[in-house]
Formats: structure tokens, sequence, C-alpha cells
């Protein structure tokens, strides 16, 4: 036995040394799971499997970061760095970057952004739809991406109006050699399913296929990765069914409750032994999701018997249970000295958050809501990653149209304007309409020399970028440098604030590119542009770490998470299980989320719910959850917050209370 399974327990170990069919392991919140995963390809690497035949895939970049680092401290000889490890968007963004002459794509395709797929659906709409009828961009694409990750359409472009706004959108990406998220799933499992050379290649090339939180794929992933294994099925998947809450994205969690129906007698291992929280916690968490149906039964448990009781506390309203939340937090910060950091507020929709952002406030609380503005939506970064796209691709309008004039170089708007009529009329990008000397000479003789300028500085820089070798760092600065863009964005700064701000954007992004050169030689610009666009953990899991104070973060922000004390406000009917989730049949995803919130905690958790909390606009009469009735209150003390405030203040309190404020004190 090797000296990284011998650490493990046996359940874990037996996962770890299973190599050859199809494993399934079951592994519940706060198991072990990454170390079973990492002991498990540095055990496949010792028993002689080339490492090159190792594909790891995960759902974030964070958790594929991790695991890449993890892996290479297990595995010997540097070995770690060949396994290839990465989410599905990015194992298929290098696949087609390979093989996208197979699936009618040039190799330098690039991939839009969300706010680039609102501004293309944008045009789509204005040119299909009379001027009487309208429709919001987002919500659009919002029905292409679901009909695309069912492997549908909208209908008959012919009669169908869906249809054929679906089939514009996606002539309008392919003619600019662009593709959204969900396109690199789709062609990635059409480029497998129906090219059988390449599907043997890959197959080939990955024999030992993993994935990690397998109850969040969806009936695409799981195409994928019938494609991917064929016999002897080498395929391990890891997850929890308990934990899939990503149903309203698609997942199926089928694919984990009926695993045998694609991959046949698979060896099950189940963990259940939790590492992360004390009894109490864990036996209130299995009493409450037993009740759900056709679920892979498992229990968690921990070899610690103590631990505090879990609190469910009943408040007026939600004034109240703010209120109740955040004096909790600072009585507990000073009597405790606990760090502010080792409190989380689980919260079920974003509206809760506001009251207890008010009561953090008032109480000089620090704390920090997760999912802040991500650095990639700053301005002076969107403008240089948009110079950078029309590098790697002139034939990405949108990227072309945010930069054709800054800084302004005298292409004015209505310029920018006539060369994306002509690419309309003749049916290509706005670059070719550019560089045609007819249309050239259409314009006046001041914006035809713009013109010309801004075609010579692209074909420059688009020879430096798919040039080999070429440093990005070298290249961003020698841009910036030329453009004289900081100098342009200063000029508009209404505040020095501003000017400190942009400067710090703009030396980040150079960082960044550094950094990308210097551990990827190979790649070039695509390689760097795929990585920014697919790094779906850019704010949210990272904000975590970065910032200080009381996390406030939504329930579904918090899986993957823990923390050492944990509050669960508004445990109400209408808001968790939340109402729409009746209409939809979604209850049991809603039971599996408050499972997640409670398996967060470590050492003391708390829920409470109102008597009567203001929706729209109106003071309305609260029910608790239903999902309360279902807790078995072996652990779990129950307390009127209202009545408690009232009575009389016992000796113990006062005690604690001065004790509090002695050390609150003594801080100051």
């Amino acid at each position: 036995m090797s000296g990284f399974t011998g650490t493990l327990n046996p359940q874990q170990r037996e996962a770890a040394t299973h190599i050859h069919g199809p494993l399934l392991i079951l592994a519940g919140a706060g198991t072990g799971k990454t170390r079973v995963i990492t002991a498990r390809i540095a055990h496949m690497v010792n028993e002689g499997i080339e490492p090159k035949h190792i594909l790891a895939v995960t759902f974030t970049n964070k958790a594929a970061n991790e695991m890449r680092e993890r892996v290479k401290g297990m595995v010997r000889d540097g070995l770690g760095k060949k396994i290839g490890v990465g989410t599905f968007h990015a194992f298929c963004a290098k696949l087609l970057r390979e093989f996208a002459e197979h699936v009618g794509y040039k190799k330098n395709f690039v991939i839009y952004s969300q706010s680039e797929q609102e501004s293309l659906m944008k045009q789509v709409l204005k040119t299909l739809l009379s001027s009487d009828e309208s429709m919001d961009a987002n919500v659009m694409l919002s029905r292409i991406s679901k009909a695309k990750n069912d492997g549908n359409s909208l209908g008959n472009p012919e009669e169908s109006t869906e249809g054929a706004i679906m089939e514009r959108y996606q002539g309008e990406m392919r003619a600019r050699n662009v593709m959204d998220f969900d396109d690199l799933l789709l062609l990635g499992v059409q480029l497998l399913e129906n090219t059988a050379e390449v599907r043997l290649q890959v197959q080939s090339r990955h024999r030992f296929v993993m994935v990690d939180e397998f109850q969040d794929t969806n009936s695409l992933q799981m195409r994928m990765l019938k494609a991917l294994v064929p016999p002897p099925f080498n395929v391990c998947v890891v997850g929890d069914d308990d934990q899939s809450i990503y149903g309203w994205r698609g997942a199926e969690i089928t694919n984990i409750t009926q695993f045998e129906n694609f991959f046949p007698n698979p060896h099950v291992v189940k963990l259940e032994e939790n590492y992360r929280s004390t009894t109490p916690i864990l036996h209130t968490a299995n009493s409450l999701i037993k009740n759900n149906a056709g679920r892979r039964p498992k229990s968690l448990w921990c070899r610690a018997e103590k631990g505090d009781n879990v609190k469910l506390i009943v408040t007026a309203d939600e004034k109240e249970e703010a209120d109740m939340v955040t004096k909790e937090v600072e009585a507990t910060h000073y009597r405790d000295k606990r760090e502010w950091e080792d409190f989380a507020v689980l919260f079920r929709t974003n509206d809760q958050s506001r009251v207890l952002e008010q009561a953090f406030r008032q109480r000089r609380i620090p704390y920090r809501v997760v999912g802040a503005r991500s650095f990639f939506d700053r301005r002076e970064v969107k403008d240089i990653v948009a110079y950078l796209k029309v590098f790697a691709n002139p034939h990405s309008d949108i990227d072309l149209l945010r930069i054709i004039n800054v800084p302004a170089r005298g292409i004015t708007p209505s310029i920018a304007e006539l060369a994306r009529e002509r690419s309309m009329e003749k049916h290509h990008s706005v670059w070719v309409a550019l560089c045609d000397p007819d249309w050239q000479r259409q314009v006046p003789e001041k914006a035809r020399v713009a013109v010309r300028g801004f075609v010579s500085l692209v074909t420059k820089y688009n020879a430096a970028a798919t040039a080999e070798g070429t440093k990005l760092s070298e290249m961003g600065e020698m841009l910036l440098k030329e453009t004289e863009y900081l100098a342009w964005l200063k000029k508009g700064a209404k505040t020095p604030e501003d000017t400190v701000r942009w400067e710090t954007g703009v030396n980040e992004m150079l960082k960044s590119l550094a950094a990308y050169d210097e551990k990827n030689q190979r790649d070039g610009l695509t390689g760097y542009l795929d990585e920014i666009c697919l790094d779906d953990e850019r704010e949210d899991k990272d904000d975590i770490e970065k910032k200080k104070g009381v996390c406030l973060i939504t329930m579904h922000a918090s899986k993957g998470l823990e923390f050492p004390i944990v509050y669960l406000p508004g445990l109400e009917q209408g808001i968790l299980p939340h109402r729409r989730s009746y209409e939809e049949g979604r209850v049991d995803e809603e039971r599996r989320l408050f499972y997640v919130g409670i398996t967060r905690a470590k050492q003391r958790l708390t829920i409470s719910y109102t008597r009567n909390r203001v929706k729209w606009g109106q003071k309305q009469t609260s029910l608790p959850s239903p999902f309360l009735k279902e807790l078995d209150r072996k652990f779990v003390e129950e307390m009127d917050y209202s009545r408690h405030m009232n009575e009389t203040v016992t000796q113990e309190e006062n005690t604690n209370f001065f004790s509090g404020l002695r050390a609150m004190l003594a801080e100051s």
C-alpha cells in the first residue's frame, strides 16, 4: 500500500485503489472527496499508468487548479504536470482548437462572453422583429442555451419566430467564427459522436477518465462522457445526489441515481465518515435528507460525539431576525475571540441580504457579500481584452466595434455604423468592410486615413499574435504605448480615484499576461483568451478568500465551502422551499439545498424563521418551512426570540454580556 493511501479510511482507500471498470464514489458532504481523488490519481501513476492517459474533469477552474496543485505534490518526478485536469468547457475548447475544421470552424475561433452574446442577440432581434414587436435579449439567450443543452431546436425557422432567431443567431456566430459557452459543449459532443477517427484518437489519449461533482452534470455532459469512454469503461465519477442543487440549470440528477443505465455493473463506494461537522449537525442533516425519494441511501457520521446543539429560533420579523444574527455574531466574536471570517450567513434569495447588510452596518461589523463585480467586468480590462480578441480573430465584430475608436482615432460612430451596414449588406464581417478599398473610397478622407491606420495596427498585431514565441506581456505593453490608451483614459477621469483604479486595472491585466507567458509557452494568445473566458470562478469563491469579514452568501454559492459558525435565516414556506418549486415540482431540490446549507457548518448552526415578513411592501404572516417538521429534535434547541428578549435578563446572560463588553473595551 502506497504512503498516500495509507492515511485514508477503509472506504476512501477502497475508492482510491479501485482503478479498472466503472466506479461510482458517493462522497457525502465533508468526507474528504478531494483527498480521495488526488490519492487515486497518484495511485494510478504509481501502478504504472502513464499520466498523459489520465483525464480529470471538474466543474470549476478553482477545483481544477486545486486538484492540479495537489496532484503535482503527490506524484513523483514532476509527472503530475502531464495529467489532463480541467473543466468540461476547457476540455472541449482544447479539443475544438485541435479539430475545429470537423465542425465547420476555423481554429482561431473566439469564445463570446455573456455581454458579447447579448450585444449580438440585440442586433439579431433588431433585424428580425418588426418595430412593434419586442423581446428581451437575455430571455432569448437563456431559451437558446436550454435548447442547446437539451439537444433541441426552438422550432422550424420558417414557422416559428424563436426558431428563426436561434437559426440567425447561430448563423451570425459561425460567420464571425465565434462560439458561446454552450457551443463548446455541443460542438465538442458532436465532434466525438459523429467523427469516428477523432473519437478513436481522443479515446486512446484519455484512457482513464474521472469526473468530479458528477451530480451537476447535464444530459450533454453525459453524452460527452459516453463518447469519451469505450469498453471496458475505465470511468470514475465522484458526487453526491444529496447535493444536487442545479436542476434549474439543466443538471440531471438521474446521471448519478441511475448511473448503472449508462455504464454497466459499476463498483459503488460510499464515503460517509464526515471530517467537517459535529454529531448534532450531522444527525439533523440526515433526518432531513432521508425524506427525499429515489436517493441513494447514505448517512453521515463523525467520530466526535460532542458538540453544541443546533439552535432553531423564531423571531417577530426579518428586522428582529437580522438583529438576532448580528447581536449573536458580535457577542461570540468578543466572548470567544472568534475571527469575523469564522461566521457565515447563508440565504435562499438575494433579497434577504438587504436587511442583514443594514444590521451589520449598524453594528459596524465587517462583512463581505460574495459575488461582487468581477475584475473582467471593468471597463479598462474589457477594452484590452477586446483588443486581444481582435488580434486573435479580426472578424469578431462586437470586439472590433468596441475598440474601433478607443482611444479616439477619428473613426466616429457614424463611420463605424457605415462599416457595419456594409458588412450586413455583403454578409461578411466589419473587418472585411474596413479593409475593402471600394468602401474606404466612400468615406471622407480624414476618416479614410484613420481607418487605414487602424487596419494596419490590427494587421501588425495579428501577425505578432499568431507568430511563435511572442511574449503576450510585451505585446500588451507595446500596444498600450502605441495607442497611448492610459493617457486617453486619464483625460476622462472625474476623480483621482478613477485614475488610480484604471492604472491598477491596466497593470493587473499586464501582470495576468506575464503570468500566462511564464506558465504556458505553447498555446499563445488563443490559449490565454480561452483561459480568461472559461474562468467561471473569476469571482464568487475567489472573493471569499480575498475579502475580510462575516460572509453573506447565497446557499447555492456556498456549496463546496465550510465555516465554523453558520446562520440559516428565512426558513419559511415560500422562501425555502421557494414558492416556484411547488409549481415546477422541485421541492426535493429545495430540501437538498437546505441540506447543503446545514452541512456547511463545522461547529455551530443556527436556523431561524419569522412570524411576519414584508413582501411586496406589505407586512404578511409567514408560515414556518415544512422542512422544519422533518428535523429530528434530538439535538435541536428551540427558542422564541421575542419572548426571550422581553423576559428578565438572567444572571448568566448578564455575566456573558458583561464579559463580552469587557473584552470589547479591552480591544478598543
